[in-house]
Parts: structure tokens; C-alpha cells; sequence
């Protein structure tokens, strides 16, 4: 059985570029959130206090994300055999369900607004919301330009969440601020808050769908196998299995049958540059086989389970 996993080294730049574009935006967000608290405090505004617990998550996202991505690029060891590359998906699965609280939260304290109002000051809630806004949008640029990772999806998540967020706040300000209409800023924190949700819940699906180890978006077994087979020397491709160990690296496996096995290692060396190239699987795990062994029933492949 041939193991080929050509490029380690860019997936642990990767990695470390990873965590420390994450560092400014925690510290930026984390900083901005404690001045937001006691901004919805002072005006009254739940819009600016959702928004404001938006940053904390925000913060607690950001600096999982960091750790997170900091863990994966640690090296395989005798326990972890693959090293600790699922840990960039754990900690998007923890990013998701904390938005999950948040959303909560924001919706039964805009409920018993909208029973109790409250005044608000929304000349000052447009302000602060605009500076929110604005850095929102500067930390969304940057998390942006790398949505490969998982950890940096579910932060961007959390930050496009607070973009919307201080939009939000912004409206509501203004609206109280020339109307006096107070119901405007649970209404819309409930709204947001529905957005959000409809995003979480998708992360969420991604991330279960890695955890299962399904076939990763975009790939088909089907396809892999034919591209697989159309090697001159491949007779049969059969027990493919592909899933993700991370948001960044596809794992392979297959059993390979040939007429002769002499071309083996010429055989192992196309189809290992084939599958990086044009399906950007990067770990593969072939094993050969003799199509005469086939044919005898001297090979044999099954999924083993412990029995009780």
C-alpha cells in the first residue's frame, strides 16, 4: 500500500497564515465590542446591545479560530496519526453553536421590548453604530480573502453577522431619532437575528457533513473513478473512499488493479499528480492489486467492525 501527500509544507504556511490573520480582527473586535456595550447601555438601545454581544462572539470566534488553527499545524504523533487538523473543524462546530445562544438571547429580550418599550437615544445610537459598521466592514475585508479555511468562514460569519447588525442599529437609530418610533429597534434586531440563523444553520450542515466524513462539495466519486481507470495500465479502481480531514486538505483511498504489477511505481506517480491536479486531493492512499488475484478470489475487501 503507497501513501503520497506531496505538499505538507504549503499546508503549514497555510495554517500559520491562517492564525495570525486572525490576531487584529480578535483584538479590533474585542475592543470595539466593550466600547459598544456601554454605548447600548447609555442610550438604551437593544439594537447596539445585540450588536454588541455580536462583537463578544465575535471575539470568543476569532480567538477559537486562532487557537484552532494554531493546534492543526501541529505535527502527527504515536496518538494522533494525522496530527490535530480536525481541530479547525471543532472549533468552527463551537463557533457555530455559540451564534446559536446569541441569536436566542437577542430574540427574547427584543420580545419583551416589543411588550415593554424602552427610550432610546438615537442620535447617539447612529453614531456608535457607524463606527461599528466601518470596522465591521474592515475586519470582513480581511477574513475575506481566505474563505478555504472553515475556522476563517465561521469568523467571517460572525462578523458579516455584525455588519448586518450595525446596519441595523444605524436604521433603528435613525428612525427613532426623526420619528420616535421605538418598536423599530427590536423589530429589527429580531430580523437580523433571523439572518444570522439561516447562516448558522448552513455552517453547521458543512461542518457536520466533514465530522461524517462525507465526500467533500465540488468532488464525485464517480468522476474520480473514471479519471482513476483512465490510466493505461489500470485495469479496475475499485473501495474508492474520499472524505476531508480539514476545510484544506482531501484524503483518498482506493484499491488499484493492474495486469502486471511491475508498473506499479510509474502507475502510483501519475496518479498521484493526477488526483492533486485536477481533483486537489492531496493525501492518497493507494493499494495495488493483481487483476489474475482478483479473478481468483485471492484478494478480499470489506469494512471490518468489533463484534458487541
Amino acid at each position: 500500500m503507497n501513501h503520497a501527500h506531496p505538499h505538507h509544507h504549503d499546508h503549514s504556511h497555510s495554517l500559520h497564515s491562517n492564525s495570525n490573520a486572525l490576531l487584529w480582527p480578535f483584538l479590533l473586535t474585542l475592543a470595539f465590542a466593550i466600547i459598544e456595550t456601554f454605548g447600548g447601555w447609555f442610550t438604551g438601545s437593544l439594537a447596539l446591545l445585540g450588536d454588541a454581544g455580536h462583537m463578544f462572539s465575535d471575539s470568543a470566534a476569532l480567538a477559537l479560530a486562532s487557537l484552532g488553527a494554531w493546534i492543526a499545524r501541529r505535527p502527527p504523533s504515536a496518538k494522533h496519526s494525522y496530527g490535530l487538523m480536525r481541530a479547525e473543524v471543532m472549533v468552527a462546530l463551537l463557533n457555530g453553536v455559540l451564534m446559536l445562544f446569541v441569536v436566542g438571547f437577542i430574540v427574547v429580550e427584543a420580545i419583551a421590548r416589543l411588550a415593554h418599550p424602552q427610550p432610546v437615544l438615537g442620535g447617539e445610537v447612529m453614531l456608535i453604530a457607524l463606527l461599528g459598521l466601518l470596522i465591521n466592514l474592515l475586519v470582513a475585508w480581511r477574513l475575506g480573502q481566505n474563505q478555504h479555511s472553515l475556522n476563517n468562514r465561521a469568523a467571517l460569519l460572525h462578523v458579516l453577522g455584525d455588519v448586518l447588525g450595525s446596519v441595523a442599529a444605524l436604521a433603528a437609530g435613525a428612525v427613532i431619532y426623526f420619528s420616535g418610533w421605538l418598536a423599530i429597534d427590536p423589530l429589527l434586531s429580531i430580523f437580523i437575528s433571523l439572518l444570522i440563523l439561516a447562516s448558522t444553520l448552513n455552517l453547521l450542515r458543512e461542518v457536520l457533513h466533514v465530522l461524517m466524513e462525507g465526500v467533500p462539495p465540488g468532488l464525485e466519486i464517480a468522476a474520480v473513478k473514471q479519471a482513476m481507470t483512465a490510466h493505461p495500465q489500470v485495469v479496475e479502481v475499485h473501495s474508492v473512499h474520499i472524505w476531508a480531514l480539514s476545510s484544506e486538505i482531501t484524503a483518498l483511498s482506493a484499491h488499484v488493479a493492474l495486469d502486471d504489477l511491475q508498473y506499479w511505481h510509474g502507475v502510483l506517480a501519475d496518479l498521484r499528480e493526477m488526483l492533486h491536479t485536477r481533483f486537489d486531493i492531496d493525501h492518497v492512499t493507494l493499494q495495488p492489486e493483481s487483476v489474475a488475484a482478483l479473478k481468483n478470489g485471492e484478494v478480499a475487501c470489506w469494512l471490518t467492525q468489533k463484534d458487541g
